[in-house]
This record gives structure tokens, C-alpha cells and sequence, in this order.
């Protein structure tokens, strides 16, 4: 079976090495571990085809160890125990430091990551673990702390460019055209491997490579989504602070995206229900309305219509005039229960339910239709509902024209 080009174009050196610069530079961090022969247990975290694996296998033959691959996808529990079985065996007979690489770490349970501590602590391992989630969240807090966390980070049009113009060499009797080329680059969204394989896919549909033929092996651009991970979190984070910036153009495209990866309509819905309180709020109540509606409709209508349901109310939101007036009334309210003591209720304000609580003066005063009472007599009524300690306190200001 033939080799996949991806595999054989695996850079050997360093020097060879394309991207994260701010890593394997001259005279960064990682290129200065490996010169000094020095390595220990990392995690390396980057979006898929930034070139995690290769730069693990990379740092197995600076340092002379054994690199054992380890897939966090298709192993469990046992797979775990039996490699560090083997581990131990050969590092008794070799003498030699193994690392054990570790495929989308982030896929372990914690059970499963417990396993690798006491193996990492006591040097039997040198763990490299390769995920596209926040190690923070997905990877357990003890394996963390004794590991070196590294982002990487996806590759530009340049680097991606780099890596085509070798690829294509692998290909000497074929004719590629420039715009094919610049279409495989263009459409590998910062990802090696996708560059890699689109021309490894166009050089086996035809000895010249036109811009037809790289459509034909590209496709559709990839877009690298988890719905669980942070790609997900950093989408609708943009979509709503493009929103909560006032900009349209950049909502629709966070939100294309979004429909793109096959997001949960509902989930985007339910975010723009939320922002329309917590950033529009009396500006501009209707935008609660639409909202709620458009979350209503989506739920009836689902994919794809729903994206024009989406388009529409995201639109009027990041067009909308914008207030955090009751966002931050509430906050600075809260942040007063938390500070302050909590003054009783007035007695005035309290409900009279029975004779025993209106002899102790609940209810006592109290003016039920202030608005009414001023109307009729044309006086201003003077009404306090804040407790002793808060008395005067302003939490709902406008902040709108």
C-alpha cells in the first residue's frame, strides 16, 4: 500500500519544520530544550493540521527516545496500563527515554488520565500530549501542572504555501497552474494537512492540475467546529460582541460560520434572547420580543430556513440602540446584598395579611397608586421602597438618548 503523501513529506529537522516560529525559531523556547538535550512532559495545544504530531516526532529524535503514538480515540483504561507495561520492559533492557505520544488527549476520562500521573512522575514516561481543546478544561488540573502547556497556533497562507510548493514536488510530471495552487492554499483554512492531501487528491485526477481539478480536490473549506470545544465558545463569543459592537457585517459572518458547522439554531437563538436584555434592554424593548420570537421560530423550523430567521434578528440586534442600564442596575444591586448587611424591609411596603401583622404596623402608610394619588391631588408623592441603609440608592440609570 502506498505511503500517504502527508506522511512522507514529514519534515526530519527543524529547520524543515513549517510554522510556530514562536516555538521552534532560533533560539526559542523548544528549539533551545532540544539543543540542550533537556525534555519534559507537554501538552500541545493547536487546531488540527498546525503540525502538533509532527513536531512531537520531531522532539522524540532530537532527544534519542522512543516515540510510542497512543490514540486517546480508539484506547481505554487497559490499552493505558499495557503500553506502560512495555514501556518499563524496554526501558529496563534499552535504557533508552520513551515519549508517549498522545492523540486528542482531551478524549481521556479522567480515570484515564489519573492513569499516566505516577508514570510522568516518576520518569518513566515523558508524556506529549496533542489536543484542539483548552488543556485547561479538558485535561486534568495534576497533569497540567507537571507538563509544559505549548499553543500552536493554525498556519498562514504563507506557511500554507510553503507546504504546497513542497507537496507538488512529489509530482514532477505534473503540470499545475498557478490559480490551482493559489485555490489550495487559499481553501486549506490554515490547515497543513488539508493543503497536503488536496494535492495529493488533485494529482491523482489528472496530470495537469487546473483551478477545475484543485476545485474538484478542495471541495468545500473546512472548518474546524467542535460544537463541545472552544471553537464553539470563541464563535458565539464573537458573534455576540460583533453584535454588542454594532456591526452587522461581522455578526452575519460569525453566524455563517456557525450555520456552516451545523450549530444548534436553538443555541444561537437562545444567546440573542439573552443579548437583547443584557445589551439592548429598554433602548429598545421590541428587540426582546423579536428575539423570543425568532428563538420560537427556529425551534418549528430548524435547518436550513432557520438561518434567514437568524440573519434577520441578528441584524436588528447589532443595528439596535444599545443600553446595559438594567444589566448593571441589577449587578450593582447584587453586589450590595453581597457587601451589606440586609436592612429590614419597611413596614409600610410589607402585606398585612392578618390582624396580628397590621397591629404591628405592616401595610401602615402605605400609598397604593402613588401615580393616581399625584393626579388627584397634584401633588408629588413621596413614597420610600429602599431599606433603611440603601435609602436614596440609584441602580437604574439610562443610558440612552
Amino acid at each position: 500500500m502506498d505511503i500517504p503523501l502527508a506522511e512522507r513529506m514529514r519534515p526530519k529537522t527543524l529547520d524543515e519544520f513549517v510554522g510556530q516560529e514562536h516555538l521552534v525559531g532560533k533560539g526559542r523556547f523548544i528549539r533551545r530544550m532540544l539543543e540542550s538535550g533537556q525534555i519534559t512532559s507537554m501538552v500541545l495545544w493547536g487546531p488540527p493540521g498546525c503540525g502538533k504530531t509532527t513536531l512531537a516526532r520531531l522532539i522524540a529524535h532530537y532527544v534519542d527516545a522512543d516515540f510510542v503514538p497512543f490514540s486517546a480515540v480508539t484506547s481505554g483504561i487497559n490499552d493505558v496500563r499495557k503500553v506502560i507495561a512495555k514501556v518499563k520492559e524496554d526501558k529496563t533492557m534499552f535504557k533508552k527515554k520513551t515519549i508517549l505520544f498522545v492523540d486528542e488527549i482531551h478524549r481521556f476520562s479522567k480515570s484515564q488520565q489519573d492513569a499516566f500521573l505516577p508514570h510522568v512522575e516518576d520518569g518513566t514516561i515523558i508524556l506529549i500530549g496533542a489536543t484542539t481543546e483548552n488543556p485547561g478544561f479538558e485535561v486534568i488540573a495534576p497533569l497540567v501542572s507537571r507538563s509544559q502547556v505549548y499553543i500552536l497556533y493554525a498556519l498562514n497562507d504563507q506557511e500554507i504555501e510553503t507546504i504546497v510548493n513542497r507537496a507538488v514536488k512529489y509530482y514532477p510530471s505534473h503540470k499545475w497552474d498557478k490559480e490551482a495552487l493559489e485555490h489550495i492554499v487559499k481553501h486549506a483554512n490554515g490547515d497543513g494537512r488539508t493543503a497536503i492531501n488536496a494535492v495529493e487528491l488533485a494529482a491523482s485526477l489528472n496530470k495537469k492540475v487546473t483551478l477545475k481539478v484543485a476545485e474538484e480536490a478542495v471541495q468545500q473549506k473546512a472548518i474546524y467546529y467542535d460544537k463541545k470545544g472552544d471553537w464553539h465558545y470563541d464563535t458565539i463569543s464573537a458573534f455576540i460582541k460583533s453584535m454588542r459592537g454594532s456591526n452587522p457585517d461581522a455578526t452575519l459572518h460569525y453566524l455563517a460560520r456557525m450555520i456552516k458547522a451545523g450549530e444548534d439554531p436553538v443555541f444561537i437563538a437562545r444567546r440573542m434572547v439573552i443579548f437583547a436584555s443584557e445589551d439592548i434592554g429598554n433602548a429598545l424593548p421590541t428587540a426582546l420580543v423579536v428575539a423570543t420570537s425568532c428563538m420560537q421560530a427556529v425551534h418549528m423550523v430548524g435547518w436550513p430556513e432557520a438561518g434567514l430567521i437568524l440573519a434577520q434578528t441578528a441584524t436588528y440586534l447589532a443595528t439596535a440602540r444599545k443600553s446595559i442600564a438594567s444589566t448593571a442596575g441589577l449587578q450593582q444591586a447584587l453586589n450590595d446584598i453581597d457587601e451589606n448587611h440586609l436592612d429590614p424591609i419597611p413596614l409600610h411596603l410589607r402585606n398585612p395579611s392578618n390582624k396580628v401583622m397590621k397591629s404591628a404596623g405592616y401595610g401602615h402608610g402605605h400609598i397604593r397608586y402613588p401615580w393616581l394619588a399625584e393626579k388627584e391631588t397634584g401633588k408629588k408623592v413621596i413614597q420610600e421602597y429602599m431599606p433603611k441603609n440603601l435609602k436614596g440608592k440609584k441602580y437604574y440609570v439610562p443610558d440612552w438618548k
